[in-house]
């Protein structure tokens, strides 16, 4: 397996560094299915006869993996390189669904739970952190640029997942014709086994594209004076051992769980989120079940293109600045969401589509932040460590929404109404990690130390 080590990914001279986002998208996209969860979550419910809350479980599972996976082994993945990362990614992510499927074809959920949950997850939060650290390396002039390219495929998968998985259950299905028709279980079962033989596909065809710069290698024309001299910017370095006993890194860690925790809860339900916000009185929806499923989409353009423009911009305006936006702003529109997002369509979809560009944001400006604070040593380990918060918010952003749905009717009977507590209780969130944010300051001359760059073969090291 000598074939996936650090040491056989080293780019040779003249390599063109725009070679590398397609192989972080060819992951991300691949990965960024767990957002397109909403599609099928009805058919699970009915198929397993359980709650909103149960279901709901197998998305939380995917998302506390994902963060705890990417925390223990985020040194594992800088030490051994992008391609050997990306590689044991695509195994537990396709096995995932393997087993997953199994789960439902037997009627056991626990099985989805260990598969896609526990198994899936694990292949989540590997292949999440194992091209952005790569990528902030190729790009050092522009670390938000770079992130955001790494990471808009994430928020991009379910654009895909999502109209795909819609028309593959209407195909597997034959009752798919039917007025109010919910997905059987079986060919959500069907649909797992085909997700997993094409994204293994994929996902290896990034993990053997992908290339890590030299030593030493800088961009041509680039000068480093011009990225120390910003504010909270650093040209030293901080371990990830380091990095965790700062307060910096904590603040940061409440940012990111405040912002994740508004948004999951939405993105987790959102196809039947805007069926229950146009629900009539006789209790049939102005939405249909095609029509949600492409709201999930439209949310994946927001997500995807979120986490490219905004993170993008904050190379221009800083990363505080940029949080400040999507915390303070976010706040205040999800405010007008749940008091007024029920009177029409359109004002619902745009105050969506714009809290979910932030919530993109969010994710693929925080390796970039990171990089500011802590230097490029090991921003790859203390991204994985930080994505912790992404796990805690994954369950309980779903827990919120859910819990109160849960208490307000069934699936299928909800309003607008039944969504505003949960609605509103994002907004305090949100004013917290704006809080939180503010106080971010550079992290202190104590924690920095002299670290020694891997060579390239036959080459000497250099000291940073």
């Amino acid at each position: 397996m000598s074939w996936l080590d650090r040491e056989r990914t080293i780019a040779p001279p003249g390599f063109n560094r725009w070679l590398i986002p397609p192989s972080a998208l060819a992951l991300h996209l691949c990965i960024g299915q767990a957002y397109a969860t909403s599609v099928y979550k009805t058919a699970l419910v009915a198929h397993f006869g359980v709650s909103l809350t149960q279901i709901g479980l197998i998305f939380s599972i995917a998302i506390v993996m994902l963060g705890l996976s990417a925390a223990l082994m985020g040194t594992w993945v800088d030490t051994q390189g992008p391609r050997k990362a990306m590689f044991v990614s695509a195994l537990f992510w396709s096995g995932g669904f393997l087993v997953g499927s199994l789960g439902i074809f037997s009627g056991q959920l626990w099985l989805v739970y260990l598969g896609y949950g526990f198994i899936g997850g694990i292949g989540l939060g590997i292949g999440y952190i194992s091209p952005v650290s790569t990528l902030i390396k190729w790009f050092p002039d522009r670390p938000g640029l770079a992130t955001g390219m790494a990471i808009m495929g994430f928020g991009g998968g379910a654009l895909i997942a999502s109209p795909v998985s819609t028309a593959l259950l209407a195909l597997y299905d034959p009752n798919s014709g039917a007025e109010g028709w919910v997905a059987s279980g079986d060919a959500v079962g069907k649909l797992f086994l085909t997700l997993a033989v094409v994204y293994l596909a994929y996902m290896m065809f990034g993990a053997f594209t992908i290339r890590v710069p030299a030593a030493g290698w800088k961009p041509e024309g680039f000068d480093p004076a011009t990225i120390k001299a910003r504010p909270l910017v650093t040209d030293k370095n901080v371990s990830a051992a380091n990095a965790i006993k700062t307060r910096q890194f904590w603040l940061v860690w409440v940012v990111l769980f405040c912002n994740v925790t508004a948004g999951i809860g939405i993105l987790e339900q959102a196809a039947p989120m805007i069926q229950d916000f146009f629900r009539q009185p006789d209790g049939t929806s102005t939405v249909s079940v095609v029509v949600a499923g492409g709201f999930v989409g439209l949310l994946s353009i927001a997500n995807m293109g979120g986490r490219f423009v905004w993170s993008a911009t904050s190379d221009k305006t800083g990363r505080r600045n940029i949080y400040m936006v999507y915390l303070g702003v976010g706040s205040v529109l999800y405010l007008l969401l749940a008091l007024f997002g029920s009177s029409t369509t359109a004002l619902y979809v745009l105050l969506a589509f714009v809290i979910i560009s932030f919530y993109g944001g969010g994710f693929a400006t925080v390796p970039a932040y990171l990089r500011d604070l802590f230097g490029t040593f090991q921003v790859g380990a203390i991204h994985g460590r930080l994505l912790t918060a992404w796990s805690a918010a994954g369950i309980a952003g779903p827990l919120i929404v859910n819990g109160f749905l849960d208490a307000q009717g069934t699936p299928g009977a909800l309003t607008a109404q039944a969504y505003q507590p949960a609605l509103l209780t994002m907004v305090g969130l949100l004013v917290i990690g704006f809080l939180a944010n503010l106080m971010v300051r550079p992290v202190q001359a104590t924690f920095h130390e002299t670290v020694t760059a891997r060579p390239v073969v036959g080459q000497p090291a250099m000291e940073s």
